[in-house]
C-alpha cells in the first residue's frame, strides 16, 4: 500500500506523525506522535500516552487528520538536485478515532520493537515505556502532500 510507505517513512525521518484535532471550543490544534502504526485495511492505531489534549479533544469529536511528511535531508537535497521528487513527499490520512481501548500483546510488541534501539538512552526510557493504550483510527480518505511542480506520476490511484 502507497499510503503507508509514504506515511511509514515520513514517520522514520522525522519520529513522529502530526495529527491533528478540533478543541471543544472549535479551534483546531496539532499534536505529534511517535507511535502512529498503520494496518493494510485503512485502519491503524496509535499509543495515547501523553496526550492529554488530543485525548481530550477526541472525547468530544473523533475526526482526525494525521499528516506524515519525509524531512529527511537526503531525501530534500535529492529532490532539488533531480529538480523532481523521488519519492512522495508525504500524506494527509482523515478518519476517525476509536474511543481508548487496552492494546493487544502485538500491538505492545510492535511498540517495543521500534523503541528497542534508543532503550539505553534515559530519555527513551522516560517517554517510551509503560505504553499501555491505544486508538484505533479508521480512515475514509487520503490526500497527498502536493507542491505545484515535481510531483509528475507519483500519484497513479492504482498504486494505493
Amino acid at each position: 500500500m502507497k499510503v503507508k510507505a509514504v506515511l511509514e517513512r515520513g514517520q522514520a525521518s522525522s519520529i513522529y506523525c502530526s495529527i491533528a484535532s478540533i478543541n471543544p471550543d472549535g479551534t483546531p490544534t496539532i499534536t505529534p506522535i511517535g507511535t502512529v502504526f498503520l494496518r493494510e485495511d485503512n485502519t491503524g492505531y496509535y499509543f495515547d500516552h501523553y496526550t492529554s489534549a488530543l485525548a481530550r479533544n477526541l472525547d468530544h469529536n473523533p475526526n482526525v487528520c494525521v499528516m506524515s511528511v519525509d524531512s529527511g535531508f537526503w531525501f530534500w537535497f535529492r529532490s532539488f538536485l533531480k529538480g523532481r521528487f523521488l519519492a512522495p513527499p508525504g500524506v494527509r490520512l482523515y478518519g476517525k478515532a476509536s474511543p481508548l481501548r487496552p492494546a493487544t500483546e502485538e500491538e505492545i510488541a510492535k511498540i517495543e520493537k521500534r523503541v528497542r534501539p534508543t532503550k539505553w538512552l534515559k530519555g527513551s526510557r522516560l517517554l517510551w515505556t509503560n505504553f499501555t493504550h491505544v486508538r484505533d483510527i479508521t480512515f475514509t480518505e487520503y490526500r497527498p502532500v502536493t507542491y505545484p511542480v515535481m510531483m509528475d506520476g507519483l500519484w497513479d490511484e492504482s498504486e494505493t
